[in-house]
């Protein structure tokens, strides 16, 4: 089956790849292993010095490779030009820390000399999204090869130009043979690749049905993964707070890449005494929005199956609701208010430009409103009262919680959920130490 590249704002096709055959998978997964041998024994200060060519190469190249996710994906030309620019710095800050994280630590025991070796694992298989195409690429790879891991990358479907470029990047940087590899392959090749023997560890950023399945795959072959999959992050606003800066907030925070991101916020939990105060500033300024086109037809539809289905179940359509008429795929700016637990847009991740209005009575009632989700992946407190958004933060069931501004991801902090949105943590040091085998060294 071939990958075809569409422009989800004009439904054209752009281009099409042959998928690699059985032969090209076992060429890539040889020269995977072999390269794995070759790049943990490389100095750190020699991989490193790739992830400084990656970032220069990145800046250098951010308008054509901004271009080509807004051709191939539909994001906006800002938008897309700020993720190559985050991808950027997400490599200078592992040049910067990864040298003093993977140094030994001493450890006092009944030995002469005792510590802990931080040693990579090997081939890491990298599933991955289309919503932010290279960002969440680079988020994975640029922590698995600092630490000497190898990568090979099982992108969507349908940004198969960017999963090239990002491999070409890397080979431009001066990546050895078989560092990183794109793999144009389809979903049917993810459990046999899981299976091999030389695919060491799995790391998914998807859906909760692919995550449930690849950590039922890399379960029955004990091999490590980290899943990074939906959410319905809450976005709580209490009686105190600022209600132009959080809906100016919360605008960005749901409408941001067309709403179609895990971290947006998705339910706006907000106490009963400023609900109407604030649905009205919000409304106001969704309704003035242009939004980008969702990245393909059929998850337009869906969601707006989930907003109709959300609408019989009582919920109230102040802004948008349909998809826009012509050949791409755009959805209007939407706004569903009286929304309840049991509609879709109260229990489901809505993946586009929809936002849902949540009545509440207090701060109980609010956090039992958050929590109730099955996801954890983020969420945000509005408030005055820092004390009081803080005691609230810490008590939301999620990897992510903000008081007072939008949820994000950023390279200095942990990023990842609990629940249904997975486990594991990308970013940060613990990103770094996900796929690092953390053995003990006794010395008599």
């Amino acid at each position: 089956m071939p990958f075809v590249s569409i422009n989800p704002a004009t439904g054209v096709e752009c281009a099409r790849f042959d998928a690699l055959d059985d032969a090209g998978v076992e060429r890539a997964l040889a020269q995977a292993a072999l390269a794995a041998q070759k790049w943990a024994a490389t100095p750190v200060a020699d991989r490193l010095t790739l992830l400084g060519s990656a970032a220069a190469l990145l800046d250098e190249r951010r308008d054509a490779l901004a271009e080509l996710m807004t051709v191939e994906m539909g994001k906006r030309p800002d938008e897309a030009r700020a993720e190559i620019e985050k991808c950027a710095l997400a490599c200078r800050f592992y040049v910067e820390h990864t040298t003093a994280w993977l140094a030994d630590d001493g450890v006092v025991s009944d030995a002469t000399r005792s510590y802990i070796a931080r040693q990579p694992l090997g081939p890491v298989l990298a599933i991955m999204p289309w919503n932010f195409p290279f960002w969440q690429v680079f988020r994975f790879a640029a922590p698995a090869l600092a630490s000497g891991n190898v990568g090979l990358l099982k992108h969507a479907s349908n940004v198969p130009q960017c999963s090239l470029a990002i491999e070409r990047l890397f080979r431009d940087a001066g990546a050895p043979p078989g560092v990183f590899q794109a793999l144009l392959v389809g979903s049917d090749r993810v459990e046999r690749l899981i299976a091999d023997a030389r695919v060491r560890a799995i790391t998914l950023t998807g859906s909760e049905g692919a995550g449930r399945a690849v950590a039922a795959q890399a379960g029955a072959h004990l091999k490590k993964c980290v899943l990074e999959l939906g959410g319905s992050d809450p976005f709580i606003v209490l009686d105190d707070a600022d209600l132009d800066a959080a809906s100016a907030t919360a605008v960005t925070a749901r409408f941001q890449n067309a709403g179609q991101s895990c971290i947006a916020a998705k339910r706006f939990i907000v106490h009963d005494t400023v609900h109407d105060a604030f649905a009205d500033r919000f409304a106001e300024r969704i309704r003035s929005l242009d939004l980008a086109p969702v990245a393909r037809r059929d998850l337009r539809d869906d969601l707006h199956d989930q907003v109709q289905r959300s609408l019989a179940a009582g919920a109230r359509c102040v802004a948008g609701g349909k998809p826009v008429p012509g050949p791409g795929a755009f959805y209007e700016p939407t706004l569903l208010a009286d929304v309840r637990p049991g509609m879709p847009a109260a229990d489901e991740e809505l993946f586009g430009p929809v936002a849902a209005l949540i009545r509440v009575r207090d701060d109980n009632d609010a956090l039992r409103t958050a929590n109730g989700s099955r996801y954890g992946l983020g969420g945000s407190v509005w408030t005055r009262d820092i004390a009081r958004g803080e005691r609230m933060a810490r008590e939301l069931e999620c990897g992510l919680a903000f008081v007072n501004g939008m949820v994000k991801s950023d390279p200095r902090l942990p990023f990842g959920g609990v629940k249904a949105s997975g486990y594991g943590r990308e970013l940060s040091r613990e990103g770094l130490y996900e796929f690092l085998n953390v053995k003990s060294v006794w010395i008599g």
